[in-house]
């Protein structure tokens, strides 16, 4: 029996945008845009009158800011939402800030100037409201639990490297991770699929919640003990041996799956160059990119661990690496950080 569409309702000051999104997603067979809101004011008594499925929502509007409308809903009636977002160092921190407020993750916002690239763009928008449509949204606390890591320090395992990767809902789950980690804990390596203006935000978000150094990764750089390296948003991330050393290589190749960085990309290296040395978990996010490298890690003695769909905002990538036989073991996202960290008394 067919499904019936996804419902959106647009939320965006722009006229022209709440029309080129409308003419975007209608496109489709399987998403109807029931209506569209030009202030958060509306887009409330909308959302009670149409009941939508996903949200797509502005952050600059009038009356209310996207983001004090956000976290309204997220307390009061979650949803999945999707943010619509300018690719900028300023629309990086205001993202992140929706991000951590449970909105599902995020587009550019779309120009009407982009010719060929618009069917590119499209076709993002539309999987990304499909997927959203099946986002798991928790309300939000009023007074979150600090959930950093307050055990023993003494890890210090130069010989030992952890790799996460992760998409949609995973800048948050990352935090979550790293978060958990003590300040020695073996150097990590992060593919988290962002834009280039975001990953150095993100970097520095991370940083501001860990015990651990986090940088954004650059060229040919050591990876140390005590330190995550985020790859940078449009390029790869290798991890190669120089002599009794990992470094981190970066990369300009074409993308693969449409993703730069590429989880793949990141996993595979660490299977090569670290072997049963390396812990790995695939993290939140949609479609499957991660999944055959973590399947390169397991063959090659590597603790593999994924994110269960209990705890994923989206099982697309953890579920297609279970599916490959990837995951040694499946674990919600609380007790990711603790089983890393145990896997370093295995080898």
């Amino acid at each position: 029996m067919a499904t019936r569409p996804v419902r959106v309702l647009v939320v965006d000051d722009s006229a022209l945008i709440r029309q080129l999104m409308t003419e975007l997603l209608g496109a489709d067979p399987d998403i109807e845009v029931v209506g569209t809101a030009a202030d958060p004011y509306i887009a409330r008594d909308k959302i009670k009158r149409l009941a939508p499925d996903v949200l797509t929502l502005d952050i600059e509007m009038p009356r209310m800011d996207g983001l004090t409308f956000l976290r309204n809903l997220m307390r009061l009636r979650p949803m999945p939402v999707l943010m619509v977002s300018t690719l900028t160092q300023p629309g990086a921190q205001v993202t992140l800030d929706a991000l951590a407020l449970g909105a599902v993750d995020f587009v550019a916002k779309p120009k009407f100037d982009m010719e060929r690239g618009l069917a590119d763009y499209a076709a993002v928008l539309v999987e990304k409201v499909k997927q959203a449509a099946h986002a798991r949204v928790t309300r939000i606390a009023d007074d979150p639990v600090d959930s950093r890591y307050d055990g023993p320090i003494g890890y210090c395992a130069t010989d030992r490297l952890f790799a996460l990767g992760a998409s949609a809902g995973g800048t948050e789950a990352i935090g979550e991770v790293l978060s958990r980690m003590p300040a020695d804990a073996p150097a990590i390596v992060i593919a988290q699929h962002i834009p280039a203006a975001f990953s150095g935000p993100f970097a520095e978000r991370l940083n501001r919640h860990s015990r651990m150094t986090v940088l954004e990764a650059n060229d040919d750089q050591p990876l140390l003990a005590g330190h995550a390296y985020v790859a940078p948003g449009g390029r790869h991330l290798r991890v190669l041996r120089n002599g009794a050393h990992w470094h981190g290589r970066l990369g300009d190749d074409d993308p693969v799956r449409h993703h730069r960085p590429s989880v793949d990309i990141l996993f595979e290296s660490v299977a090569a160059q670290a072997g049963d040395k390396a812990s790995a978990a695939l993290l939140t996010g949609m479609g499957d990119d991660g999944a055959r490298g973590l399947l390169a890690l397991r063959k090659a003695g590597a603790s593999t661990f994924a994110q269960d769909a209990a705890s994923s905002v989206v099982w697309g990538m953890p579920g297609a690496a279970v599916a490959l036989g990837a995951v040694g073991e499946v674990l919600p996202l609380a007790q990711i950080a603790h089983r890393l960290l145990a896997s370093t008394a295995n080898t």
